[in-house]
């Protein structure tokens, strides 16, 4: 189970976020369903977009990050949009996380988690399970089905869960030269 949700300050304007991402400004959602930087253990800047198609389109421009959101709270952004091939609950996102080093991430159960937190505090259901389901991966060849759920009581998200499966992508082994100390 993930650490409930933090919320952040406020996102940057659609305007940078969308200099940032190289699509539209109008290609990212507003009220009530803004960006919002939210953590629950890493934070994420949560992005949310009009379309799939735009979630596609989602490149980050570096030297914008770095000026804007580099040294900002949540510096690592979580882009997604409603799949309407997938039902009423079902996403498409991708996750961008310059900050450390990782262009693009196939999987990322992180920032899954501050999804499931951002889209319970936008939910109109005051109390019980809510449910999503995320592809993550699919622009890297690389695909991923995430299952997100966040209970709620009295209009107030009480746990937060990612799950899913994982395919072994690699295997290594270390070997420590003698007289080395231990790890």
């Amino acid at each position: 189970m993930a650490k409930l949700p933090e919320f952040g300050p406020p996102a940057p304007s659609r305007g940078k976020l969308a200099e940032i991402l190289s699509i539209d400004a109008e290609d990212i959602l507003g009220a009530p369903m803004a960006p919002q930087g939210v953590t629950c253990g890493l934070p994420f800047l949560v992005v949310p977009l009009r379309s799939v198609d735009a979630v596609s389109r989602a490149r980050v421009r570096m030297e914008s990050w770095e000026s804007t959101l580099k040294a900002s709270w949540a510096s690592e952004l979580f882009v997604f949009a409603k799949d309407p091939d997938g039902g009423a609950s079902h996403h498409r996102a991708r996750c961008f996380v310059p900050g450390l080093s990782v262009p693009e991430d196939p999987a990322t159960g992180s920032a899954n988690a501050c999804l499931a937190g951002y889209l319970a505090s936008r939910a109109p259901q005051l109390g019980g399970t809510l449910r999503w389901t995320v592809d993550q991966g699919v622009e890297m060849g690389r695909p991923s089905r995430i299952e997100i759920e966040a209970d709620r009581s009295a209009g107030v998200t009480t746990a937060i869960r990612v799950g899913g499966a994982a395919v072994r992508m690699s295997e290594g082994t270390l070997r420590l030269a003698e007289g080395l100390p231990p790890l």
